[in-house]
């Protein structure tokens, strides 16, 4: 059996407004993260992230967060892309307390990978709906970073 390959996607940063706090509900902390804006860039994709999209992140009582993201990317030629992901962020007590503090945390103290999936009818791109990908986060003052890889 053949191991997976990964090629560079684009990298993105992504600016969010500040989560709307749902609270404790019975399946966790619901908290609600909207894109106010952002950017990609990478050897075929690059462009802006348009406001609107956002996260509907859940942190479970194990302090492990679901991520449920849904973004449409506009890429440099006015292509739109449809980009949905879930992922994990998961971290200790104390690294949760230093995030939310605006601390800065070392890559080592979390794990925080996505699986991103596309959707769009611009010619250019097809190629995307017939992909998986893996994204590597890394939490930023103000938001999130993203490393995207598809598999090929």
């Amino acid at each position: 059996m053949d191991e997976p390959r990964f090629q560079h996607l684009y990298d993105m940063r992504v600016e969010l407004e500040p989560p709307q706090m749902i609270g404790q509900t019975p399946q966790g902390n619901r908290q609600i993260f909207y894109v106010r804006s952002g950017t990609f860039e990478g050897p075929r994709l690059k462009g802006e992230l348009l406001p609107g999209g956002g996260d509907w992140f859940l942190l479970r009582p194990d302090n492990v967060g679901e991520l449920d993201v849904r973004a449409t990317l506009k890429t440099h030629d006015g292509a739109l892309i449809y980009a949905t992901y879930r992922g994990i962020f998961s971290a200790s007590q104390e690294a949760w307390e230093k995030l939310y503090k605006g601390e800065p945390l070392d890559r080592d103290q979390y794990y925080f990978y996505t699986a991103p999936m596309f959707q769009t009818s611009a010619p250019a791109y097809l190629w995307l709906n017939r992909i998986l990908a893996v994204g590597i986060g890394s939490p930023v003052p103000g938001g999130v970073s993203y490393r995207v890889f598809a598999l090929a």
